[in-house]
């Protein structure tokens, strides 16, 4: 089969990424071979090739929001980032096992789906309509999930007023849950293009600096450190920041008194449950977001990576196989 790996991690510009052909996965007990129809581009992708994440194996083939059957005519299933958890420790047995320490994830510690075929748990993979098309649903997989724990992440109370720092694929798909809500929903971000989006999608404000009313909740998209104080500035009393990425750059010194004085809480939202995954589904398969994809052919996933990079993409890039 055909598959990109991450040859040598390194700036984009540098070309990390190789395709190649290599033997199709053989799956293993408990496991299932998925035939891949699409699979979402996402930022951790990027982090991955150019080493922000550091490598947990050579020439892992990444990609974590994938649409495709079982192999030889089986049932559609999603495989999305959460690969396996050890079910047995302190946070599985809670419920939390977003957190379990020996957690594995599709497109980091295995294959993920930028391939012709994938290998993936059966307990993980999430069932999916057969009437919708592959483009629409790959951004759910990754992007819809994590920006759904991410608003429960930052307690938006009702009606309540919602800052969501950078516009791409997660915050978009975010933004949608939000305003049927009722939240009024604020934007910045530097891309004018996202800016458009937001406003397109029901924003009540869409700029490049900061939120034109205090916040009662936000969500840091962006993996820019620099934006927490700023973002902790801009929160009401008892507002809550909630960081929705994987890696971020380094955070300035903060000020207490400035920055989180008066009850403001800062969080971090690391992965996410099975449930949250399922739960995040059922709502869009019922109440369908709008998703903004931008397709591209398969071997161009070294592109739709630049792209992304540069700010280019408005919205969710997804790599087309059928």
């Amino acid at each position: 089969m055909r598959a990109w790996v991450v040859e040598r991690p390194g700036p984009i510009a540098s070309g990390p990424l190789r395709l190649i052909e290599r033997e199709t996965p053989v799956p293993g007990p408990g496991e299932v071979l998925v035939q891949v129809e699409a699979c979402g581009v996402c930022r951790t992708d990027l982090h991955l090739a150019e080493g922000d994440l550091e490598p947990r194996r050579p020439r892992t083939t990444p990609g974590h929001q994938v649409v495709g059957r079982i192999a030889g005519g089986g049932r559609r299933v999603g495989v999305a980032w959460l690969r396996s958890t050890c079910g047995r420790c302190r946070y599985c047995r809670r419920g939390m096992e977003n957190l379990c320490p020996d957690s594995t994830y599709t497109g980091w510690d295995a294959d993920g789906g930028y391939a012709e075929y994938v290998v993936a748990r059966e307990d993980y993979v999430y069932p999916l309509p057969d009437d919708r098309p592959a483009e629409w649903l790959a951004p759910l997989l990754c992007a819809g999930i994590i920006g759904y724990r991410a608003l429960a992440r930052c307690d938006l109370p009702p009606d309540g007023r919602l800052g969501i720092y950078g516009f791409g694929a997660s915050a978009h798909l975010t933004a949608q849950a939000a305003i049927a809500r009722g939240a009024a929903l604020h934007v910045v971000t530097r891309s004018e293009q996202a800016r458009r989006l937001a406003l397109e999608l029901g924003a009540a404000s869409a700029n490049e600096h900061r939120p034109p009313e205090p916040l009662d909740a936000a969500i840091l998209f962006a993996p820019v450190g620099t934006l927490v104080p700023p973002a902790l500035e801009a929160l009401d009393r008892g507002g809550t920041l909630a960081v929705a990425g994987i890696h971020l750059t380094d955070v300035p010194p903060l000020d207490y008194e400035r920055h989180l004085f008066q009850e403001r809480t800062l969080r971090s939202v690391t992965a996410n449950t099975r449930a949250d995954g399922r739960a995040y589904l059922e709502l869009a398969l019922a109440h369908p977001p709008r998703v903004s994809a931008v397709p591209y052919a398969f071997e161009e996933a070294d592109r739709a990576l630049a792209d992304l990079a540069a700010d280019r993409v408005n919205g969710a890039a997804v790599l087309t196989l059928t």
